[in-house]
């Protein structure tokens, strides 16, 4: 998955403005202990970073 995409999914599921919001504030656990941007900045491809993004929120099915 490309970065432009992630961050499209990120958008559409929590909104432009929260989208980065999130990404840089909360941590996950099922990043290790990081959040998005330190996940991705540490080498996590963005379509594992996106799938525990999804398990973590409950993204619905259709923005899967």
């Amino acid at each position: 998955m490309r970065l432009t995409i992630f961050w499209e999914r990120m958008s559409t599921h929590f909104g432009a403005a929260y989208a980065d919001s999130f990404a840089r504030d909360h941590v996950m656990s099922e990043l290790g202990g990081r959040t998005v941007h330190e996940a991705l900045d540490a080498g996590w491809d963005a379509k594992s970073v996106w799938r525990a993004v999804c398990q973590a929120v409950d993204v619905p099915a259709e923005l899967r």
